[in-house]
């Protein structure tokens, strides 16, 4: 039994080294593989297929919502990327260039992209012209690269898969309804696929997209008491489209420019699922984004008649529309339980000799780890309600740790005594000055995370400097 247990002692307790927890979770479950690029990953079958169930499941909604998926080219010419000169400035530190094309040196450098505005600005430019041809509402799925100095798993690599969408619209008022229903298309994605709880919310000017007029974003906490931006959405207004002369003729005969959005989530999802379900014997997946719900085991396996039965379970559970597989291998079952847990599939179904006698078979939570005892017969009709339960109790679960490790602070020093010993969210009141938010990084730690569009009134006062307040923000330390 001692080496049945080795997946398991393998992993550090998340509450002795919650980062090294994470980074074993990522390697023991088989998700990641380090390579010999630098800040780069390889996403093993375990881990792309989460990442293809979280694309598909938002690509049927994004259709839904009337998108259209188109590809662009990843290299962007360092002359159009100069053209939108506060974005540029955004993303300098991270770009990586291309100089020489074979053995030619390039007369202009080339960006690999660091995200795409610049390039659906330079497309939309000639493929608008009429208000006929609005709106134009596309997404793109692609990696992007980013030149990060520090790097960790799916939370932060130099490349990343991820999806972005680029609207244009003929209204300023179109635009900004694209994009506070592309929030919300996030945020309802996040809490009924992920059983992820959020809070959504507006990034203050300091924390914007480079170029925007607004950022939109859905802020989810970890265990450990740190936020992760989960996705965001972005209203351009008019910042894009004037400096790329992207321009329609109205219905009124005239001369006017498109108002832009943009959004976009990415494989960071995966590292927010191991980071808000997990525990100390590994990944805990919410059964509609799991790439495999229930897992067959069979015990005794040598013994005449239960493989033939495991493998009637696992089809008719396949019948049945549940994503089912069998372990055969020559594994103990003990091994073989620890490795369903480690890969946190939510549910187990151990069938042997005595339970096949019986007419039933045990049914085991991942995430509760209680046993039910079920018929067989009856095993592609409980499973699904059981799937059910697991998936409204992991939300209900992230939502009352997001809400017990949500503080309020009033001044200062509450402020400060709540960053130093209480991780999690900060509600706090701010005045809408620069010098404030910087200040409360500087000394506690802290970033705004967004200013919630459900506001309250917790003091009159900033937090910081006394001053009469103007938002309610969740403050806190984040990935």
């Amino acid at each position: 039994m001692a080496q049945d247990k080795k997946l398991v002692e393998a992993i550090t307790s998340m509450e002795e080294d919650f980062a090294q927890w994470y980074t074993d979770v990522v390697r023991k479950a088989e998700l990641i593989d380090y390579t010999s690029v630098k800040g780069c990953m390889v996403i093993k079958p375990a881990g792309y297929a989460i990442w293809e169930n979280i694309r598909n499941e938002l690509d049927r909604r994004f259709k839904e919502a009337g998108v259209e998926n188109v590809y662009l080219p990843m290299f962007i010419p360092e002359s159009l990327l100069q053209k939108e000169k506060d974005h540029v400035e955004g993303f300098a530190p991270e770009v990586a260039w291309v100089t020489k094309g074979g053995l030619e040196d390039l007369q202009e450098r080339l960006c690999v992209r660091p995200t795409s505005e610049t390039l659906f600005c330079d497309f939309y430019k000639n493929d608008i012209h009429s208000y006929r041809d609005l709106p134009k509402v596309y997404n793109q799925w692609c990696s992007v690269v980013r030149w990060e100095k520090t790097t960790r798993p799916f939370l932060r690599s130099r490349e990343f898969l991820w999806q972005e969408g680029h609207t244009a619209h003929a209204t300023a008022e179109e635009a900004e309804a694209r994009t506070e229903q592309m929030l919300n298309l996030y945020a309802d994605f996040c809490e009924e696929y992920l059983a992820m709880p959020v809070i959504r919310g507006q990034k203050t000017e300091k924390e914007k997209f480079s170029g925007a007029e607004a950022t939109y974003t859905i802020e989810a906490l970890m265990h450990d008491g740190k936020a992760l931006q989960s996705g965001t959405s972005h209203n351009f207004g008019d910042n894009f489209s004037k400096p790329f002369e992207i321009q329609f003729t109205d219905k009124d005969n005239k001369l006017k420019y498109v108002y832009q959005t943009s959004w976009g989530m990415t494989t960071r999802l995966i590292g927010a699922i191991i980071m808000v379900h997990g525990d100390n014997s590994g990944l805990v997946l919410p059964p509609k984004v799991a790439p495999v719900q229930v897992m067959v085991i069979p015990i005794q396996q040598k013994k005449e008649g239960v493989l033939d039965k495991a493998a009637e379970v696992r089809d008719a559970l396949k019948a049945a529309g549940i994503r089912a597989k069998m372990d055969d291998s020559e594994k103990s079952p003990g091994w073989k339980f620890s490795e369903q847990e480690m890969r946190g599939i939510p549910v187990r179904v151990e069938l042997g000799p005595k339970d096949i006698a019986a007419g039933q078979a045990v049914v085991v939570r991942r995430d509760t780890r209680e046993k039910i005892t079920v018929a067989i017969d009856e095993l592609a009709a409980k499973l699904p309600e059981i799937l059910a339960s697991i998936q409204h109790d992991l939300f209900e679960k992230a939502k009352k740790h997001r809400d017990s490790h949500t503080y309020e602070a009033h001044n200062k020093e509450e402020m400060k005594d709540l960053a130093d010993n209480k991780p999690g969210f900060i509600k706090a009141m701010w005045c809408g000055c620069r010098e404030c938010e910087d200040a409360m990084k500087e000394e506690f730690g802290v970033t705004s995370r967004c200013m919630p569009f459900h506001q309250e009134q917790i003091a009159d006062t900033c937090v910081y400097c006394g001053k009469p307040a103007k938002k309610m923000v969740y403050w806190g330390k984040a990935y």
